[in-house]
């Protein structure tokens, strides 16, 4: 456990913001099988000051999730701030500021990693939205632009001497993307470089994976990204480390109705990308996920799901 200003995380590994994935639904799962904190999917700065109904959308949150962080991205440091002012009007316990996403459509728009190469203009954004903000600003970034550029350290101690109250570090170079392996080295340099508290990033298939981190890099966190997806129980030190296929649908079934519960408009779509993945690494895998990609409807996803159960032994 630790604590990020006043706030106490109680279980050190932590839902990582995914686009498309970390929506109300997958966060209270995450929470209920022990995350720590659940991080939102980014939220553009423009959407929320402009009030589109796409990004009011993704602010939806309940009590039981708490605690909970919603994180803005953008490259205009008066709209940063104007945005952090209104989300910390909500009942969430932390604001983060993307400063690590490799996606070319926010590059483009000198977002997400692009900030790396422009340290000056993200500590304006940070000081921006620390003053705009009623709750803790942290920052997520990555080891670099590229590996003749880790800047992982100085970009911490700016962030740390612009008011933030906690950082997040993916090591990996915006060139890398999400391939290669991640080079926690950089998670243990930055944690000694400044006084906050670090959360580690990247390479985290599994509950033994996130606690070797711990261990390794002396970091105060465990972020857990694409490792969670399909497999929520990644947050409990008691989950089977090959959990059955019962196992997979139970927790399948309680996504599913996490969903019906607060988020019935959910797109099929989106709800067939979500339950693919519990079936990676099963017997039968592939063509359980072609059976729920077939399905064109939320009916017919719960009633294929539920013939899996019914013909278990």
């Amino acid at each position: 456990m630790f604590s990020i200003t006043t706030l106490r995380i109680d279980n050190p590994f932590i839902l990582a913001p995914l686009a498309g994935y970390s929506d109300l639904a997958f966060r209270l799962l995450c929470r209920e099988f022990g995350a720590g904190l659940c991080f939102s999917e980014m939220i553009s700065c423009h959407g929320l000051y402009f009030q589109q109904k796409n990004t009011l959308e993704m602010l939806k949150t309940v009590a039981a999730e708490r605690p909970v962080a919603m994180q803005l991205f953008g490259s205009e440091p008066e709209v940063m701030g104007k945005a952090a002012a209104i989300l910390s009007e909500l009942p969430i316990d932390l604001i983060d500021i993307n400063m690590g996403c490799p996606a070319r459509k926010v590059i483009k728009k000198g977002a997400g990693c692009a900030l790396m190469k422009e340290p000056a203009l993200a500590a304006e954004i940070i000081r921006s939205v620390v003053k705009g903000s009623n709750v803790p600003v942290t920052v997520k970034f990555r080891s670099g632009w590229d590996h003749k550029a880790i800047t992982a350290c100085d970009f911490a101690k700016m962030a740390e001497d612009n008011g933030a109250a906690a950082i997040t570090v993916h090591a990996r170079t915006w060139s890398d993307g999400f391939s290669g392996t991640a080079d926690w080295r950089i998670i243990s340099q930055v944690k000694q470089a400044v006084s906050i508290p670090v959360i580690g990033n990247g390479d985290v298939q599994s509950h033994g994976d996130g606690l070797r981190m711990l261990e390794e890099t002396g970091c105060d966190g465990v972020m857990i990204g694409r490792g969670a997806l399909g497999a929520p129980w990644i947050f409990s030190a008691d989950a089977p480390e090959k959990p059955s296929l019962a196992f997979r649908l139970e927790a399948l079934n309680r996504h599913l109705e996490l969903i019906r519960l607060h988020q019935p408009d959910t797109p099929p779509s989106q709800i067939k990308n979500h339950a693919g993945r519990y079936f990676k690494g099963v017997v039968d895998g592939a063509e359980i996920r072609r059976q729920i990609f077939s399905q064109t409807s939320y009916a017919g996803l719960e009633e294929v799901i539920s013939s899996f159960s019914r013909v278990l032994p």
